[in-house]
């Protein structure tokens, strides 16, 4: 008996549960996101429903968005009128098997048969032949995944338990658009007869998803079909970066190794290290500041230092320059907090006046509180915006080319913010909620943010 056990814990495994582990922890032989920068995909399971479907089509066509229709063979053969609607409309269907059953336990002959006669149904209603085929619930066996030549599986990226009803609109909209962004693969279900679902469920996914086609919208990001995502995922490459750069880079920060710790820069945040910090006195000119206070000479400032091998990694591996100034902005939101608390927990600084950087911006950084002074022209300032410069051309992996078409925009400016106004939008002992940073607004520019070196 415990053999016979053993025989069917290693049967059922490498049958059921390492395809089905291999598939969506590390998407083997599988789509299940892509790689965009404005485009993502809508796909729809269970359908198609007399119900829901109809006016789930209404919504996609008003707002010009593509979607792909993972159909149950059962439903659109009671559904013909929706099968060929659905392809007009220029949207594409696939496969869901022909009952909604999980592959698990079915033999790989039965899943056969579902493909093929889901698949023979579409083809008798619209012409055209799907290799396109998700199986339900997401599970797949053995033989799903060895049958590479004749169907596409497509999973997902995200879901959002969209088939219960008691998710309601309003937290299902938040779900949907704390994940928009290009490459996604979204899971929706048109049709809440499946068991384990809510029938009125897709009535509450209508509602969210109008909202979330409206910021899509906003945002210049455009719902497409599977094989257009996969198509333009193909043919995406992340930009090369030379050998020599290479070099040049870790002779870089080779050096500014050494500079951190002649100069004793403290990592603030060392699990997330975006920023560097040190106490220093100030050498400028009087200056006054957004508070109302001046930073005069002698006056205690902590220095800002963005990490350059940081920016460095988030640049190579970023699919745009909005990418990139979505990290950047991301990671100065988690730092001021950080830097805020370190001011209140260490008294020897209290009596630090400002929070200081070097920057090649012309906006941006107010948004956080900062303001932007230029710096007076002089040996320091010529000095600067040469070193700011160079650090850009090696450290920035689109230095050379925005050094070449916005040399007259790149000049070295002072950002200042005063501790008290740190501590009053950033410390938990401050102000009982931070200010909403307009994103929009820095996105263009973050991205060249506090380049001072270290």
């Amino acid at each position: 008996m415990e053999t016979l056990m053993l025989w069917i814990f290693y049967i059922t495994s490498f049958y059921a549960f390492i395809p089905g582990m291999m598939s969506r922890l590390f998407g083997f032989r599988v789509f299940k996101k892509g790689k965009s920068a404005g485009h993502f995909a809508l796909t729809f399971d269970d359908g198609p429903d007399p119900r829901y479907t109809p006016l789930l089509l209404d919504l996609l066509k008003k707002y010009d968005a593509k979607a792909t229709f993972f159909v149950v063979g059962a439903h659109a053969e009671k559904n013909p009128d929706l099968i060929k609607r659905i392809h007009d409309e220029g949207h594409l269907l696939g496969v869901h098997n022909y009952l909604h059953k999980t592959n698990w336990l079915m033999r790989p002959a039965t899943v056969k048969k579902h493909i093929k006669q889901t698949r023979d149904i579409i083809h008798s209603i619209t012409g055209n032949d799907t290799p396109y085929y998700r199986p339900p619930w997401g599970i797949v066996n053995l033989f799903d995944i060895a049958r590479k030549r004749d169907v596409q599986i497509v999973l997902w990226s995200r879901m959002f338990s969209d088939w219960r009803s008691r998710v309601g609109a309003d937290r299902l909209t938040k779900r949907m658009l704390k994940k928009l962004r290009g490459g996604e693969v979204f899971l929706l279900h048109d049709c809440g007869t499946t068991v384990g679902a809510n029938q009125e469920a897709p009535e509450q996914m209508l509602i969210a998803l109008e909202r979330v086609l409206e910021e899509a919208n906003r945002k210049g990001l455009q719902s497409v079909r599977i094989d257009k995502l996969m198509a333009e995922t193909e043919s995406y490459s992340a930009p090369r970066i030379s050998l020599f750069k290479r070099l040049l880079v870790l002779l870089w920060l080779q050096w500014e190794k050494v500079f951190h710790a002649v100069f004793h820069l403290h990592t603030i945040n060392p699990e997330d290290p975006m920023y560097h910090i040190r106490v220093r006195t100030y050498h400028g000119q009087p200056t006054q500041m957004d508070n109302g206070s001046t930073l005069v000479k002698g006056d205690k400032i902590i220095e800002l230092h963005l990490d350059n091998k940081k920016l460095f990694e988030i640049g190579s591996k970023a699919k745009s320059t909005v990418h990139l100034a979505i990290q950047m902005i991301r990671g100065t939101e988690k730092t001021l907090p950080v830097i805020a608390q370190y001011v209140l927990d260490h008294p020897e600084i209290s009596d630090v006046k400002a929070l200081y950087g070097v920057s090649m911006i012309h906006r941006g950084p107010e948004q956080f509180g900062f303001k932007i002074i230029d710096l007076p022209k002089g040996m320091f300032s010529s000095f600067t915006q040469l070193y700011l410069k160079l650090l850009l051309r090696v450290i920035h992996p689109a230095g050379q080319k925005r050094l070449k078409h916005r040399a007259d925009q790149l000049v070295p400016k002072m950002i200042l913010m005063p501790i008290d106004v740190l501590i009053g939008r950033f410390s938990q002992q401050g102000s009982s909620h931070r200010s909403h940073v307009e994103k929009d607004e820095v996105f263009e520019h973050t991205s060249d943010m506090f380049l001072q070196n270290g």
